[in-house]
């Protein structure tokens, strides 16, 4: 006869290798999820509009960037799928043994049945014990009466919890190739739609090697044009630090403080302030309630042009017409910028931290004003030939440029 124990072990086993399949695949789920998510965003802030004037360049930017999330997205539905193909692997392996510890169970207790049907008289019960050669002997015979109908009653139970494994495995089991199916599925559609990306990327490359020259001074000019505005804005920068110093010195008359060059000089409130920013790395709040980032932070080679390169200086985000800015942490509103084209940037002081939120149309707030976190600040411009609503996100240190990807939460 088998007893309990006989597939306690396994019951853990099963158990706890589903769990640990379980969690890998929960994060490739929610990867997908967010993937899906990205998709849906692109197609709505970056093709979802019509331009008033074709641009290729910008228009194979945008399709780069689906093509992008899109790979992305085929790679985890891969992986996801790879895992589950184990997991029925491994399920149906489980199954099987299962079914024959089941079957082993139900064999010992149809023979414990008959033994017990041959032996069920009360007569045969008491002439098992009055044939005993001692008192001794006829105690330990009841004892193993009771042991025996005990046993009898817990295999009875063995057998009820083991068919509910049982079914519950087979339920996983079909729930895990119905997933699998899906993805499969979705697999399918996703090369098809990324095929169509490819057709339509290499008719715009094709447009652009055509009229590459001009594409490439634009894009030259426009660089030039960047490193211009970045230039006015570092340089407006430090001398708000300055600027801000030389209040900071005055306050401070009889306590004289040195301090670096283009470093802020900071009161304990502002200190205390700075530490909690630092201590909301990659917590903060992104600077938009929704958006995809179309270029990040850093030097990065230009797609189509080799040789050429192009620096992010923050983050640029494309969001919905008609959204906000948000302010990602309290602080004071250090100055706003306006550029030769009217656009507006607001700098937020957090300590010796400063957040920039630049192309606005409006602003909500004025020089010297304190700020909430999420607090909205200034409606995000709309470019009229373009449609694309994008805010450009920089963050500083002093004068030092800070990744905002690496302060803001991850979507």
């Amino acid at each position: 006869m088998k007893s309990k124990k006989f597939y306690i072990p396994l019951l853990i086993f099963f158990l706890s290798v589903f769990s640990v399949f379980g969690q890998t695949r929960k994060q490739l789920e929610a990867q997908r999820k967010k993937l899906n998510k990205e998709i849906k965003q692109v197609n709505a802030l970056l093709f979802n509009e019509k331009k008033k004037e074709k641009n290729a360049l910008e228009n194979l930017k945008d399709i780069n960037k689906k093509i992008e999330v899109r790979a992305q997205l085929i790679s985890t539905i891969n992986s996801e799928a790879k895992i589950l193909s184990k997991e029925i692997t491994d399920n149906e392996t489980k199954l099987k043994k299962l079914n024959k510890n089941l079957a082993d169970l139900k064999k010992d207790y149809a023979d414990m049945i008959f033994k017990s049907y041959k032996s069920k008289s009360q007569q045969s019960r008491t002439m098992f014990l009055l044939s005993s050669q001692n008192f001794y002997q006829a105690y330990k015979r009841l004892e193993y009466m009771k042991q025996y109908t005990s046993f009898r009653k817990t295999q009875g139970e063995n057998i009820i919890v083991q068919t509910n494994i049982v079914k519950k495995l087979n339920d996983s089991l079909l729930y895990q190739k119905t997933v699998k199916d899906t993805l499969i599925l979705s697999e399918k559609r996703q090369k098809e739609q990324i095929e169509g990306d490819r057709k339509d990327q290499e008719q715009l490359i094709t447009t652009i090697k055509k009229k590459e020259n001009k594409y490439k001074k634009s894009l030259q000019n426009k660089i030039k044009e960047e490193k211009k505005i970045v230039a006015k804005i570092d340089k407006k920068i430090k001398e708000e630090i300055a600027r801000a110093n030389r209040i900071a010195r005055e306050k401070l008359k009889n306590k004289p403080k040195t301090v670096k060059k283009n470093e802020f000089i900071l009161s304990p409130e502002a200190k205390a302030l700075a530490t909690k920013f630092e201590l909301n790395k990659g917590k903060l709040p992104w600077p938009v309630s929704e958006g995809i980032i179309v270029r990040k932070f850093g030097k990065q080679p230009h797609p189509t042009f080799p040789g050429i390169t192009v620096n992010g200086t923050g983050l640029h985000i494309v969001t919905k017409k008609g959204l906000s800015a948000e302010a990602i942490f309290n602080g004071v509103v250090l100055n706003i910028l306006v550029s030769s084209e009217g656009r507006k940037n607001i700098l937020i002081q957090h300590g010796n931290y400063i957040s920039s939120y630049n192309n606005l149309e409006n602003t909500y707030v004025k020089k010297g004003d304190k700020i909430k976190t999420g607090q909205k600040i200034g409606q995000i411009f709309t470019d009229k030939v373009s449609n694309k609503t994008k805010l450009i996100f920089v963050l500083f240190k002093n004068t030092t440029r800070l990744n905002p990807s690496s302060w803001i939460l991850r979507r």
